[in-house]
């Protein structure tokens, strides 16, 4: 009778085991597979990199204390606002990306980029690379722009997804709702990729200087824009998987109308072209006169250096693009260059801060903070070049890099 039932049980075993076996399949919760986690790219235009100290952004000082931070990030030369965001994104010095100022010709048509004419800016032409916007949506991806320098142009015949042409009316508060907004569409619409981008803090700069209580002012409503997307994206249950990246284009030194470079006294202007002033200039000798304006401006200067464009410093990679003038000056910091012409005009402007200078220039350095699932948390890496940023994303995004000049050598200790 005992072997009898022994042998029963031990064939009712195996079903005894699947049942158990499914009963707990079915009890276990459905996880997905893959919870949406968005890459968010966040610019504070002019925010030096010691701003952060000035303990006046808790949001952006929380993101670094429990993500990533850098003891700051060198800016692409020039140190100006159009070639450093288009760098970041495209990961090309302005060199190679095409857009090496914010004013510049095109030698060959002589047409004039202005970055505050959308008649100009808008010519794809202009813009050379794939900005990751593009590289997001050739590879299956969405991708939105709250603002970007270069988002609102077709690009190689791509825009991202969802995206709005730049209005500098349009409040931080209202932008961070419209963020949040395409981060809450449902899936397959919602961005896999979105830019943010506040300029008041470097309009600070240029009207009032760095260290005035302006610039203080703009810095506290940036930061609480900043508070108000992480509450939103808590709200939305994102936060803990979204990886957010706060970055500055460069950073703000102090100017004032006494420290001007008066070009009218170094060279007789009847015999150059200038195709742009102020902390870079950019000069172009008329036929004939090359070794006058050369033996002019090549010569030492007490408040600038001037460079052929095929002898500009190795370092700045910078002085192969056509769309460089054949002469360009830079300021020392706090300086200027002008001509008299300018000076003389009824409307001429002399900012209280600027920037545009050397990027070894402390003053020009720029922010780096990353938050995420893909960062390391309380982590501090060295200074590294902006141009490893894109190289950076597109290893986040889990997307090909398009041909670039940076590395994710000097980002990589960031990651998990």
């Amino acid at each position: 009778m005992f072997a009898i039932d022994t042998r029963r049980r031990l064939a009712a075993a195996p079903l005894l085991i699947l049942f158990l076996l499914l009963a707990g399949c079915m009890r276990a919760p459905v996880q997905p597979a893959h919870p949406y986690s968005p890459l968010i790219l966040i610019s504070i235009d002019g925010y030096r990199a010691d701003y952060i100290k000035r303990g006046l952004s808790p949001n952006l000082a929380a993101l670094a204390q429990t993500g990533v931070r850098a003891t700051a990030m060198k800016p692409s030369f020039p140190t100006l606002t159009f070639p450093n965001h288009y760098a970041i994104v495209t990961g090309l010095y302005p060199d190679h990306n095409g857009i090496v100022n914010n004013r510049f010709l095109d030698p060959v048509t002589g047409a004039k980029f202005v970055y505050t004419d959308r008649r100009t800016t808008d010519d794809p032409h202009w813009w050379g690379g794939e900005p990751l916007w593009v590289g997001v949506e050739r590879h299956g991806k969405q991708a939105a722009t709250m603002f970007w320098p270069g988002s609102d142009v077709a690009i190689d015949g791509v825009r991202p997804e969802h995206w709005l042409p730049f209005d500098g009316k349009m409040t931080p508060d209202a932008r961070v709702d419209q963020a949040l907004q395409w981060l809450g569409l449902p899936a397959g619409q919602r961005p896999d990729f979105l830019t943010l981008y506040f300029e008041q803090v470097d309009h600070a700069g240029h009207g009032y200087g760095p260290d005035s209580k302006q610039v203080d002012i703009e810095l506290r409503k940036i930061d609480a824009a900043l508070g108000q997307l992480i509450a939103g994206l808590k709200e939305r249950g994102i936060f803990d998987n979204a990886n957010i990246v706060v970055v500055s284009d460069h950073g703000m030194t102090a100017t004032s109308a006494d420290r001007l470079v008066v070009l009218d006294k170094l060279v007789d202007m009847r015999n150059l072209s200038v195709i742009n002033a102020g902390v870079v200039a950019g000069l172009a000798p008329k036929p004939g006169h090359e070794t006058e304006v050369d033996a002019a401006l090549l010569a030492p200067h007490e408040h600038m250096r001037c460079w052929n464009k095929a002898k500009i410093p190795a370092r700045l990679h910078y002085g192969t693009n056509a769309r460089i003038p054949p002469i360009v000056c830079v300021a020392n910091d706090g300086w200027l260059i002008e001509t008299q012409s300018y000076l003389d005009r009824p409307d001429r402007h002399i900012s209280s801060g600027e920037h545009g200078y050397d990027n070894d220039d402390p003053n020009m350095r720029a922010l780096f903070v990353a938050h995420g699932p893909a960062f390391k948390r309380g982590y501090v890496i060295p200074e590294f070049d902006n141009v490893d940023v894109y190289p950076l994303l597109t290893h986040i995004l889990g997307i090909p890099a398009a041909p670039n000049d940076g590395s994710i050598g000097p980002v990589a200790a960031a990651l998990r």
